[in-house]
């Protein structure tokens, strides 16, 4: 398979690995350059600047009448709000939907299937006839692919608002990539010029084939690998699979590297929605922070039942995953999460709703004035909640958590379990990825404020119940001062060494509680992980800077300063809470006895027992002189 551009770039050992967008040199201008971003190892363009005000109904795109017809990728031949008597995949013929409504009936047809990786995704249905399993992708990539998808293939208007600091206003859509003046971002293709559409030639048989496309790969991670589709099947190779109009492949290969979740939270891009609104399509989106990635859940299934909602999701992740479908339980979890545009503030005093979370629907582009402009579809207009209406939006989540009707706290418990566990999932994959060791933690936040509330737990407690190790070895490192946060080569084998190495070290921890060893950059760098891993026979890859990384040079990396401690914990589990006592001890003396995990002893009578919490064992404390969990 031939390498993307990016990899090669990092072959070749360039300390700064940039995005070459065209693979047709002799066209471009000058090639504009995208450095990485840190926390998704992508060329992500930054968010367009708005004044801090509601943006309104209308964000203004490229003029028309300078728009370069050899950059456009598809033609547009119809709008969102038309109605058109022809059936389709999801509707019949004469359903008086609009686009917009027939784009979410498709997506709630799409049917569950199992993923390469053994979990439940959705199974992609095309106009052509075909279904396949969904496409390896992260979680806002897969909102932006299943919308422009669409779009291209029902010649439907569809561009994305981003900003670079050479272009200002850049924007991504079925005209190309053109930035205000609707002439062409140099660096990127004309595509209607490079790549071929087969759309009107094709006649059923076999199927066109585009060499270029089907060799992209979407990262120098190669994590797009799509297994159903054959070995060196990337990214590329499933738009190859699914468009007649090859452009949109390459177009789509530049819109999901160059955008991220910060664009679907622009005001410029999609509008908030009042939760009565919801269907399926529909994205929510949780930011904490104005800079960075945040987190994108699309709604699959939105059913109506006696006033209550019932509500599925799908999303991808990072490493790149199939997109996971997720019943109305963790729906809830993500949909009325605080960082979902709560009213609640942060460790910063900034109420999270500034931040652009929340339950997002795409704007909808039309001419105006001589410009494309993506507006808040005439439709929705009396369901828009403005970008800045601080206290409408805050109230929202708790309208939504009414409509989805009230879980249990034990069902919410379990959802925040599971979130903790995905994020856990996925630095077993890649150890040294910060942003998941903080979405570990804001799953943790909010299992903190739940488990005080509804179960009088406090914060110690839950640490004791529900920490693991690797909790503590993988601890949140601060981005802007920690090096670990740019290297995104890490393996599942590399996990294995860090973990064997911190068993190890508690192991020999006999008499004292010993804090683990963070996973991070040291003084002497990742020495004696990588030591560990000779003496181990494993493979050890070298740090390497996959990303922009300006703190590169840092001696060592910064452990964030409310990271937990792993021996206050063990502090607290000296002194177990016995479950009901049973009358009669039998053999059982007041020394006890240890049981596997399990604590028994004698007291005035009484037999007590007291399972140790999943990191702790079952021990003997001289000082006490009776057995507790260690």
């Amino acid at each position: 398979m031939r390498l993307p551009l990016a990899v090669l770039t990092l072959l070749t050992g360039c300390s700064t690995v940039y995005l070459a967008p065209s693979e047709a040199p002799d066209r471009m201008e000058a090639e504009l350059r995208v450095p990485l971003d840190r926390a998704t190892g992508k060329p992500l363009l930054d968010v367009s600047p708005i004044d801090y005000r509601s943006l309104g109904y209308e964000s203004a795109g490229p003029t028309t009448s300078t728009l370069d017809a050899g950059s456009e990728v598809w033609e547009v031949t119809g709008r969102w709000y038309d109605r058109t008597p022809e059936a389709g995949m999801a509707w019949s013929a004469d359903s008086d939907l609009t686009w917009d409504e027939k784009f979410a009936a498709w997506v709630d047809l799409m049917g569950p299937t199992t993923g390469d990786d053994g979990h439940v995704t959705m199974e992609l249905i095309t106009p052509f006839g075909t279904t396949l399993p969904a496409p390896r992708l992260e979680c806002a990539e897969m909102a932006m692919f299943l919308r422009a998808t669409f779009a291209s293939w029902y010649g439907l208007p569809y561009f994305v608002t981003a900003w670079h600091s050479a272009v200002g206003d850049l924007h991504m859509g079925h005209f190309g990539v053109v930035d205000d003046n609707g002439k062409r971002v140099t660096g990127y293709p004309s595509y209607a010029l490079d790549y071929a559409d087969h759309s009107d030639s094709y006649d059923g048989g076999a199927w066109p084939d585009d060499p270029s496309l089907d060799d992209r790969a979407l990262t120098v991670l190669l994590d797009d690998h799509n297994d159903h589709l054959g070995e060196g099947a990337y990214t590329g190779a499933y738009l190859d699979e699914i468009f007649l109009n090859k452009r949109t492949g390459h177009f789509l290969m530049t819109l999901l590297t160059n955008a991220g979740s910060m664009h679907l939270a622009s005001p410029r891009n999609t509008f908030d929605l009042a939760p009565i609104a919801i269907r399926e399509g529909d994205v929510s989106v949780q930011r904490w922070s104005t800079t960075g990635i945040g987190h994108v859940v699309v709604l699959k299934e939105v059913d109506w039942v006696d006033d209550q909602l019932d509500v599925s999701i799908v999303y991808g992740s990072m490493p790149r995953i199939q997109p996971k479908w997720y019943d109305e339980t963790m729906a809830t979890s993500y949909l009325t999460s605080r960082t979902a545009g709560s009213d609640e503030v942060d460790g910063s005093g900034t109420v999270f709703s500034a931040y652009g979370g929340g339950l997002k629907r795409w704007r909808t582009p039309v001419v105006l004035g001589g410009r494309w402009v993506n507006i808040v579809p005439v439709a929705d207009r009396g369901d828009y909640i403005g970008d800045t209406d601080h206290a409408a939006l805050g109230a929202r989540v708790d309208t939504i958590g009414y409509l989805l009707g009230a879980k249990t706290p034990e069902e919410q418990r379990d959802a925040l379990l599971e979130r903790i566990e995905i994020a856990r999932d996925a630095l077993r994959q890649t150890p040294a990825s910060c942003a998941n060791r903080t979405r570990r933690e804001e799953a943790f936040d909010e299992l903190y404020d739940l488990m005080e509330a509804e179960f009088g737990m406090a914060r110690e407690e839950v640490d004791l119940t529900y920490r693991l190790l690797e909790d503590h070895v993988f601890a949140e490192l601060s981005y802007a001062d920690s090096k670990t946060c740019c290297w995104n080569g890490t393996t599942e084998v590399m996990y294995d060494v860090v973990m064997d190495y911190a068993e190890a070290e508690q192991a020999d921890a006999v008499d004292t509680c010993l804090e683990p060893t963070v996973f991070r950059s040291e003084t002497t760098g990742y020495t004696r992980w990588s030591d560990h891993a000779a003496s181990l026979g494993a493979d050890w890859k070298a740090w390497s800077e996959d990303e922009a990384c300006p703190q590169r040079d840092v001696v060592q990396d910064t452990v964030m300063a409310d990271a937990l401690s792993w021996c206050e914990a063990e502090v607290e589990s000296t002194e177990p809470s016995p479950a009901d006592a049973v009358e009669g001890c039998g053999d059982l003396t007041w020394e006890g006895t240890c049981d596997g995990d399990t604590v028994q002893w004698c007291e005035d009578g009484y037999a007590y027992s007291y399972s140790c919490p999943e990191h702790l064992t079952c021990g003997w404390d001289d000082d006490e002189d009776y057995n507790w969990c260690l």
